[in-house]
């Protein structure tokens, strides 16, 4: 019993913030934002609220699953913006969506979000207890950024992504996950109930880097996998250099990693599925491909999923 990746979908807001924008608003500029980060521009939800967002993105995913939402369940919902207390944001989709009693529940990870999400999927599909299960990562960012902090301000963005992974008979697209958290490392990223997202970037950038290293090797050992084999690694979008030192370590070639931080800036928990869902309409990822998932974030948290698409 494997489970199978079957459909993708993104939602991401109109609004576009872009570097030349932040300049009339804090003291900085698109040289320093780009040369530290790589990101250009980011979307912001003005009128959507993060339901919508992660609604529109699951109907995109069911859509191109080609089923039904009342197929479903179980829905996991990884955010750190949640709509409300209570309910959780996956119950308030779930109901938009028409999937009447299905199992719906948040998962709170920050930036690990999606891949803790997918991991807990796959777990509830090999143990039997789901045939189909929608996956997303939706966050409203813009809500927990000061805008007059220029360390914070500049990284984040809204939007989301989702995907429907049902029960297969093949061998599973999942091969191998680790994941980990750290508590104690708490004040490296952080927001407090109510507060602005407080970030230790430098702290927080060097341990990311060797975090990851960690994590991906280990997911490539426990599959029986060599760097070489991977088709291609959607990280976590945090920043640029991130990305680029990971890729570095690992000995894996820049072309064979997927970059879209540049047009939407830091998504959290809706980075990876939003970029998953590019690299394969953009046809950078194809059946049968290795792709090797990563993220590090807010807890903290980190982990490394491989699949075969």
């Amino acid at each position: 019993m494997g489970t199978k990746i079957i459909g993708t979908g993104v939602a991401l807001p109109e609004k576009v913030l872009t570097n030349f924008d932040l300049e009339k608003m804090v003291d900085t500029s698109d040289e320093w934002i780009t040369t530290r980060t790589g990101i250009k521009e980011r979307r912001i939800a003005e009128n959507e609220t993060v339901t919508e967002l992660a609604t529109k993105a699951a109907q995109q995913a069911l859509s191109n699953a080609g089923i039904d939402s009342k197929e479903l369940d179980l829905i996991i919902l990884a955010t750190l913006t949640p709509e409300k207390r209570f309910p959780s944001t996956a119950c308030l989709v779930q109901a938009q969506l028409g999937a009447e009693r299905v199992y719906a529940f948040d998962i709170s990870a920050a930036c690990s979000g999606f891949i803790y999400a997918l991991d807990v999927a796959d777990s509830f599909i090999k143990s039997g207890k789901a045939n189909k299960v929608l996956v997303i990562g939706a966050e409203k960012l813009s809500e927990a950024v000061d805008w007059t902090d220029r360390s914070t301000c500049v990284l984040f963005g809204d939007g989301a992504g989702a995907v429907v992974v049902e029960r297969s008979e093949d061998e599973s697209d999942i091969l191998a996950s680790v994941m980990y958290s750290e508590g104690s490392l708490e004040e490296l990223l952080y927001a407090d109930k109510c507060g602005y997202i407080r970030m230790k970037g430098r702290e927080l950038f060097r341990f990311a880097v060797r975090a990851m290293e960690e994590a991906c090797r280990e997911a490539l050992r426990r599959a029986g996998v060599s760097p070489e084999e991977i088709s291609l690694v959607v990280p976590h979008q945090a920043n640029v250099r991130i990305i680029n030192a990971l890729a570095e370590k690992l000995g894996i070639p820049q072309e064979k990693v997927y970059v879209n931080i540049h047009r939407y800036g830091n998504t959290s928990a809706a980075s990876i599925p939003i970029a998953l869902h590019e690299a394969i309409s953009e046809g950078r990822i194809k059946r049968g491909d290795l792709i090797l998932l990563t993220a590090m974030g807010g807890g903290l948290t980190w982990g490394a999923m491989l699949l075969r698409y």
